[in-house]
């Protein structure tokens, strides 16, 4: 494992932690997208159903295990234990207008057309979207909590690691992936906007706002 990989999955692990310690200390979800933690949730289930047929490393299956774990946990904490903080009139993009599209791309292009390299498709190309409900859901509001700012930033530090990890790959060990790849780039790209206003802003003490 190279120092990019690591240091993605425990960018991607703080994100994960910041969230849920947000949601339990506040005992509120109050800015927080469901419909992005549903979509996670979904990336992660279809991802790791492998877990079920192969075992590769103590490491892989505990990050695999926790990542699912959490997911639900957080859908859990939103949709049920803290529901009525949950602001579902501004959550509102139609997670359809991913989840639809995503697998029809996922079934069209794949390494292979079997039912869990299909499954895995569709979770790479739906995580590279996953997060538009959130930042959708920051603009209608027009603000975002510090706290929520951070697992932004963490999440989106995890996927630019992760493009790092792939190029490494390439060099050193000739593996290369061009979906993964691509569908990184994208997710990073949605991103991009937000890396500046958390340096120019958040960074600085200044509240996060993106423009309605």
């Amino acid at each position: 494992m190279n120092i990019f990989r690591l240091t993605g999955d425990l960018s991607h692990l703080a994100a994960i932690i910041i969230l849920l310690l947000k949601i339990w200390k506040t005992r509120s979800c109050a800015g927080i997208s469901g419909k992005s933690q549903i979509l996670f949730a979904l990336v992660f289930t279809t991802r790791y159903l492998d877990l079920l047929t192969s075992f590769i490393s103590l490491y892989n299956t505990t990050m695999k295990v926790i990542y699912i774990g959490c997911a639900y946990a957080t859908v859990y904490l939103i949709y049920m234990k803290f529901k009525a903080t949950y602001d579902g009139n501004h959550d509102s993009f139609r997670m359809e207008f991913l989840v639809v599209p995503v697998g029809g791309l996922a079934c069209l292009v794949n390494h292979d057309f079997s039912f869990l390299e299909i499954l895995w498709t569709f979770s790479i190309y739906l995580e590279s979207v996953a997060i538009l409900p959130q930042l959708f859901m920051i603009s209608k509001t027009g603000e975002a909590e510090t706290i929520t700012t951070h697992y932004l930033f963490f999440l989106g530090l995890y996927r630019a690691l992760y493009l790092f990890n792939w190029i490494w790959r390439f060099y050193f060990e000739g593996f290369f992936d061009m979906i993964a790849i691509v569908a990184g780039m994208v997710q990073t790209i949605l991103y991009c906007d937000f890396f500046y206003l958390y340096v120019t802003k958040v960074l600085k003490g200044k509240k996060l706002s993106l423009p309605a």
